[in-house]
């Protein structure tokens, strides 16, 4: 059962300046909490219990974000409020832990996910970018079914999602020679980055969740620099299916790319709506602000 996921947290966030200047751009506010928050929630919902931030000094804020703070829980008490003290003490669930390793230098996505080798050990494990919200459209949890199919098949897992033809130019395209149904899986020749339209291999895109086996850290290690003189883990998966079966999972819920600006106002529409205590007054909101 896979326990540990990867969340690589030590980007600057240059998408979404000026407010990541001096906030972690996984500290912005999704309606009322961290989008950060929302990943790792995802990740227990699918029976992850450990979550490895791979981070940066000007990080801090999100792991003070997960520990308690003692001083806040007891003037809370002390004021009776109840409701706000359940919230806080329940963005992490006692079973699941949140440790920190230090990207030295912005060395990339592969890079990122090696730092926390020492910690995932002889294990396979989950990657989650933060960049992205999952959410979902069923009761069923898009990175609890890939979990479930790495289990079955032994092959790694990288989630994609179907994107109109006319923007594949715009992402990294996985090839397969047939297209998955949505909640299935099917084995993928490779990864193209940004395709020319009509040439694309497919129009499933990669999201930023994936599944990978602990062979994936030796290749990583051997990886030379790629794309932009960093570590790709792209070249990594690349190598990998050199030896063994790698899978594209076509993901059932929807995506929000919170690492730019109009994909975070998505996400606050899209949840502000569906919020138990705020929905219905931002759905008038909207409406008002529609007429």
């Amino acid at each position: 059962m896979i326990k540990k996921a990867i969340l690589p947290v030590a980007g600057l966030g240059t998408r979404f300046l000026p407010a990541s200047k001096s906030i972690p751009k996984e500290m912005v506010t999704v309606v009322d909490r961290p989008a950060i928050e929302y990943v790792v929630r995802e990740a227990v919902e699918a029976g992850i219990e450990q979550i490895i931030l791979v981070t940066h000094s000007s990080k801090a804020s999100i792991e003070n974000y997960f520990d308690r703070n003692f001083e806040l829980e007891t003037t809370l008490e002390q004021k009776n409020k109840f409701d706000l003290l359940k919230e806080i003490t329940d963005i992490l669930p006692k079973h699941v832990s949140v440790v920190s390793v230090r990207q030295p230098q912005p060395l990339g996505l592969g890079h990122a996910v090696l730092c926390a080798k020492d910690i995932v050990g002889n294990e396979a494990f989950a990657v989650l970018l933060p960049d992205v919200l999952v959410k979902n459209r069923s009761s069923e949890n898009d990175l609890s079914l890939m979990i479930q199919r790495f289990e079955q098949s032994q092959a790694a897992q990288i989630m994609v999602e179907a994107v109109p033809d006319h923007l594949v130019d715009q992402y990294g395209i996985v090839n397969v020679t047939i297209s998955p149904q949505e909640g299935e899986s099917v084995a993928m020749q490779g990864i193209v980055e940004k395709p020319a339209v009509g040439i694309a291999p497919s129009n499933l895109s990669v999201v930023g969740r994936y599944i990978l086996p602990a062979e994936i850290m030796p290749l990583l290690e051997n990886t030379p620099r790629g794309a932009g003189n960093e570590i790709q883990l792209t070249d990594a998966i690349a190598a990998l299916q050199q030896i063994e079966t790698v899978e594209a999972y076509r993901m059932k819920g929807q995506t929000f790319d919170c690492g730019s600006k109009i994909g975070y106002l998505k996400a606050v529409l899209h949840y502000g709506i569906e919020h138990p205590k705020l929905g219905e007054a931002f759905k008038g909101l909207i409406q008002e602000l529609a007429l």
